[in-house]
């Protein structure tokens, strides 16, 4: 007899650890650039498909098959293509198929992130493949297929190791095989910024995963019967909401000191290495040991990003080696010492801390040999990265033929320099009037201001008071000698910062051009880098176009009828 709670229970798991992979194709697309976007979504779209084929038709047989003796083989399990065998409970086995297929579709869609915007399609699609339905399947038997390691007693409840590791690990050999995007690196070896192009994506993203990780780890009770049961379920949301709020508190404040302000993309890191920790021991540990586990993640994601980025060299655009590799393996780790049954803090000695090194270091093992042949293989044969100039131009455009990701939208710039007035109707053409000559020669200059936006409406009446009244007025975007703002990303200085400014331009002849000078230095001062600059040049002559007049005469103001 099947429980209907725990049917239900389990389906609700499957549909939000689903849902993870739009959270993961939102952080890696704010963290890339726009030119890419449409590669990320694909790709994150078609590994799930991919993975969700492979592992139906041959890995899930290879993680949970049994066979005729009933007895779990220690490395790999019984091959089941198409799934026919009976692995139901208190559930039907579609529901526990399920389940287990959206969990081995966000281990093959970690590598994605690490590996983006230099690597081909076709690449990403062979070894999504074969991640489903081969390396993954493997180890996760060994963790929760019966396997060896289930057998000495390793503890890795919802997947710090056995999903997030695997993922990091393979992440880690594909960004070292592909090498680092254009530009991340100068001569010297010094990494430079290359920032993602949305934040608020990012941001999405990150809040999606932490909506679905109670889903996650909630969900990998399988089962809601019972008072332990429930029990537990509840604290599990408790302890893997606490990791993920510590963990960013840690990394807010560590990139604060570090950095002299907290960094919005390495916080949102934070929270998912705090999640990724709780993972393995999310039943096993206190909330007070979660709080510690989230702390200890906070502050360890942002010294491995700076290790691989650094001193490491792996260029690795969203951080998923050191958010699944380093912090699913740290997580699984960090049981052996907070478990309030067997850690090391509870007085169960070295065994259970042993166990789990084992078992972390073997997955490593075994994910680094798998993906270092594989990653070799798919190099040699259709090849895993673009070309530079298709790099450069953007794998939107030359995998899938798309201009832009954003068609027809366009950044919105605000229109702080006042209102744009309506488009004129189109006016009758009449004759051209003659050239007039000028009826004074007097000398004519054109000066342009380039300063802060926010200065505008005091320089317009600092020029309306003397007497200028005509001004072409541009938002434009720059920098002087300082470069912009110093600005970090990730930890690293970013080379340039264009910072929004106004081009103000008028020709002058009738006011003094000294006048005009002194009026504008007094409406932009501030005594602060960016207050701008003026300039000044001669201008030979001006032709008004309605009237025919030239010189001084084109540039008087007159009153003209309706």
């Amino acid at each position: 007899m099947y429980s209907s709670v725990d049917t239900m229970w389990v389906l609700l798991g499957s549909v939000l650890v689903f849902f993870m992979q739009a959270g993961f194709a939102m952080v890696e697309t704010g963290f890339t650039r726009a030119k890419n976007a449409g590669n990320i979504i694909m790709k994150n779209l078609m590994d799930f498909c991919l993975g969700s084929a492979a592992f139906w038709i041959i890995g899930f047989g290879l993680m949970f098959g049994i066979g005729a003796t009933g007895i779990a083989n220690p490395f790999i399990g019984t091959l089941d293509i198409f799934v026919h065998g009976d692995y139901s409970a208190s559930f039907p086995s579609y529901a526990f198929l399920i389940f287990q297929t959206v969990f081995c579709a966000t281990a093959a869609t970690i590598v994605s992130g690490a590996m983006a915007e230099r690597t081909k399609f076709i690449s990403y699609c062979i070894y999504s493949l074969i991640i489903s339905a081969f390396i993954y399947p493997v180890s996760g038997h060994w963790i929760w297929g019966g396997g060896w390691l289930s057998a000495l007693g390793f503890h890795d409840f919802a997947g710090s190791t056995a999903v997030h590791m695997v993922g990091g690990v393979a992440a880690f050999w594909g960004a070292k095989r592909l090498g680092a995007r254009i530009g991340k690196y100068d001569a010297q070896g010094n990494a430079k910024a290359i920032p993602g192009h949305s934040l608020t994506l990012g941001a999405l993203g990150v809040f999606i995963l932490w909506f679905c990780w109670f889903g996650f780890n909630g969900g990998s009770t399988v089962s809601l019967s019972g008072d332990d049961t429930i029990l537990s379920a509840s604290k599990i949301f408790v302890t893997t909401n606490l990791a993920a709020a510590f963990a960013s508190i840690a990394t807010m404040i560590v990139t604060w000191i570090r950095y002299k302000k907290p960094d919005v993309s390495m916080t949102l890191n934070g929270a998912l290495a705090g999640l990724v920790a709780i993972t393995a021991g999310c039943d096993a540990v206190s909330p007070m040991g979660a709080a510690i586990i989230g702390l200890i993640s906070g502050v360890v994601i942002v010294f491995a990003v700076e290790f691989f980025e650094k001193v490491a060299n792996i260029d690795d655009p969203v951080g998923a080696i050191s958010v699944h590799g380093i912090c699913g393996a740290l997580g699984t780790l960090l049981v052996g010492l907070f478990s309030v049954d067997g850690g090391l803090l509870y007085g169960g000695g070295f065994a259970l801390l042993g166990v789990q090194a084992i078992g972390v270091f073997s997955v490593m093992i075994w994910v680094s040999l798998s993906m270092i042949i594989l990653f070799a293989v798919i190099d040699r044969t259709v090849g895993l990265r673009v070309s530079p100039a298709e790099e450069i131009a953007g794998l939107d455009l030359e995998e899938h033929g798309i201009v832009s990701s954003y068609a027809d939208f366009m950044p919105a710039v605000p229109h702080v320099l006042g209102e744009i007035a309506p488009v004129e109707q189109a006016l009758p053409v009449i004759e051209v009037p003659p050239t007039k000559r000028p009826s004074k020669e007097v000398p004519m200059y054109k000066v342009v201001i380039v300063s802060r936006q926010s200065k505008f409406n005091e320089l317009k009446q600092q020029l309306n008071a003397i007497g200028v009244t005509g001004l072409t007025v541009t938002e434009v975007m720059g920098c002087g000698m300082q470069k912009g703002n110093k600005e970090y990303y990730r930890g690293l200085p970013v080379s340039m910062t264009l910072l929004p400014k106004m081009q103000v331009e008028t020709v002058v002849s009738k006011v003094p051009v000294r006048t005009v000078i002194e009026a504008a230095k007094k409406a932009l001062y501030t005594g602060h880098i960016g207050d701008g600059k003026i300039f000044v040049y001669t201008v030979d002559n001006v032709i008004k176009v309605r009237t025919g007049e030239e010189g001084y005469d084109a540039l008087q103001d007159e009153v003209v009828e309706e």
